[in-house]
This record gives structure tokens, sequence and C-alpha cells, in this order.
């Protein structure tokens, strides 16, 4: 099932074309999320068919909210799970769906080994404890299989979600600017459901972990020129809006 990554397929392709569909269509998340995430799950399973042969496998997608990633990946004959801890997340788009999974991503409801991919999108600045949800999710994957993480980074332009510009003096003080502004929480609060997490804490936790070997980390949205800026400190951390980790359970 799992591909030699010399025979990767070349149908996903980062380049310019790319990072400027994937930001038009992110323009729309607050006012039309459906354009921007049907954008993003379609681009998301052309990248995995990058690294695995999608048909068959069994995948699981932690924090996969309403389920717009679910045709993405039926489509390419996945047997699709989703887990999330928010019901109000899981109604999003009507009836939960069957295969959706109520818990936390901090401690998977699943067996050791038991799903051939473990997939999340922008999930990982929501919990606490970031790390131990990317350990799990580790745990959960076959031995051969792929987990894929991908997190928006805090010191990224998006990086305090509807609060940015502003988290840049601080997350706290962003979150009290929402509120005297808009005269609610944001949905996003930070402290409690939104928690920043930097590319180098990502680079650390893939370098200490022994569970699988590191196949990439490589900033999501950008062109695939612009890869190497996650090479360069302080730099990687205000151009990079999301970073991705490929690992191959070992």
């Amino acid at each position: 099932m799992f591909r030699d990554r010399q025979l990767r397929t070349t149908r996903w392709t980062a380049d310019l074309r790319r990072s400027v569909t994937l930001f038009q269509a992110f323009r729309k998340e607050q006012t039309e999320p459906a354009v921007f995430y049907q954008a993003l799950a379609t681009d998301s399973a052309d990248q995995l068919a990058h690294y695995v042969d999608l048909d068959g496998l069994t995948m699981l997608d932690v924090g996969g909210g309403p389920g717009y990633f679910r045709n993405a990946f039926q489509d390419r004959g996945s047997r699709y799970f989703s887990l999330d801890a928010d019901v109000g997340e899981l109604s999003g788009l009507g009836e939960i769906a069957s295969g959706t999974v109520i818990g936390s991503g901090m401690q998977l409801p699943f067996a050791d080994g038991s799903v051939d991919l473990c997939y999340s999108s922008n999930v990982l600045e929501h919990v606490s404890d970031p790390w131990r949800m990317a350990e799990e999710m580790v745990r959960v994957t076959k031995p051969g299989g792929i987990t894929f993480i991908s997190y928006t980074v805090w010191y990224g332009p998006w990086g305090g979600h509807e609060t940015a510009p502003w988290h840049f003096l601080g997350g706290s003080r962003a979150r009290r600017r929402y509120r005297r502004k808009h005269g609610h929480e944001p949905k996003n609060k930070y402290g409690e459901s939104l928690f920043p997490v930097t590319v180098k804490a990502g680079l650390d936790w893939a370098q200490r972990q022994t569970d699988a070997e590191v196949l990439d980390v490589l900033p999501r949205y950008n062109p695939r020129f612009a890869y190497w800026l996650t090479r360069v400190p302080v730099v990687r951390e205000l151009a990079t809006w999301n970073l991705v980790i490929v690992l191959q359970r070992r």
C-alpha cells in the first residue's frame, strides 16, 4: 500500500499558482468557510497522495470538524474516520456523519497502530499540549503508515486567527481588544482554545521523537522555492503561515 518515496505521484505541485489559489480562498475563510476548506481539502488529498496511495487505506482525521475533508478523501477511496472534541463543530454542516468519534486529540480513543494514515489540519494550535497530541497521532498509526500534522504558526500573519494581527502584541491583549471591539469573545480564545505554537517547537519535536521517520517538514502554503525559509531562525516564524510535519511510523 505504501509507495517507495522514489515513486511519488507528480499530480500535486507546490508552485506559485497553487499558493495564490489557496490564499485567495483563504480570504473567504471567515465569511464563506466552505470555499476555503473545500479547496484546502482537495489540496490536502493531492498532497497526501504524494506520500501514500489513498485508495483502500483507513485514515483518521483528528479535529475533522464538520467534515469538509471527508469527501475529498473518500473520493480517493479512503475509509475515513473523524474525531473532534466539539459537538458544535461536528454538526456544523448538519447531521453528524457516520464514522465520527467524539474525543480528545491528546488521548485518542484508538488502539496502537490502528490506522494507515493519521491526519490533522489546523488543530495543534487549539490544544493545550500539542506535542502530546502529535505523539498520540504517531501512536495510532500503523508501522509504515503516514502521520501528517499541519498547524498554524503563532508568529505568522494568521497566528492569532480572528484576533490577528494584534496577536503580535500578545495573545491576551489581542483577545481583550477583540472583545471590546465586537462585544463578544473571539471564537478562538487565547489561553483556552488557542495557544502559541512555533516552527521551532515543531522542528524540535520532530527531531526528538523516535517512533517515526521524518519524511518532510515544510511550510504548507508557500511555494516550493520558499521552502528554505524553514531553515532560517526568526524569519521562518514570520514567513511561515502553516507548518507541515510528515512522518512514517517505524
